[in-house]
């Protein structure tokens, strides 16, 4: 079994344990939590051989995983999609501000730089939240899948 067979499946156990362990379901954090730990593994799992590569999935999932619980800790599907829309409409380096209504929070997404990637495009973006009366900045990069979505690398 490769070792992307075994991130994917303990992404997805730990994703059931999550869902299956709570009658309301996982919280954002959560969420956000296992998936960034995923990719953050998978990432890891490109770089270096034997134990440097072990060492880079276990560093890579961390990472992966409190930044994916530090943004689905202050963005919610409002928030996604105006920053999808920022993606979408936005020329790099114009921001778009919003402020959820939901939650209070405001929020401005900055695509800083377009480019292609494997034919996809993407584009470099950040993210300033005010959050509670405390600054958060998020950096990211999006790629278009093959329906068009603006989905995080």
């Amino acid at each position: 079994m490769t070792i992307l067979s075994k991130i994917s499946i303990a992404a997805i156990m730990g994703a059931a344990v999550l869902v299956g362990g709570c009658a309301t379901g996982p919280t954002q954090e959560q969420t956000g939590a296992v998936i960034g730990g995923a990719l953050g593994g998978v990432i890891g799992s490109q770089v270096g051989a034997g134990r440097g590569r072990t060492a880079a999935i276990i560093a890579g999932t961390l990472a992966g995983a409190a930044v994916g619980g530090s943004v689905g800790r202050t963005m919610d599907e409002v928030d996604r999609m105006n920053v999808s829309r920022a993606l979408e409409t936005s020329p790099d380096n114009r921001p778009v501000a919003w402020r959820n209504p939901n939650t209070g929070h405001s929020f401005q997404a900055t695509p800083t730089r377009t480019y292609q990637a494997s034919g996809q495009d993407c584009r470099e973006y950040t993210v300033i939240g005010n959050i509670d009366g405390s600054r958060e900045t998020i950096t990211g990069v999006a790629c278009r899948d093959a329906q068009g979505r603006w989905i995080n690398q």
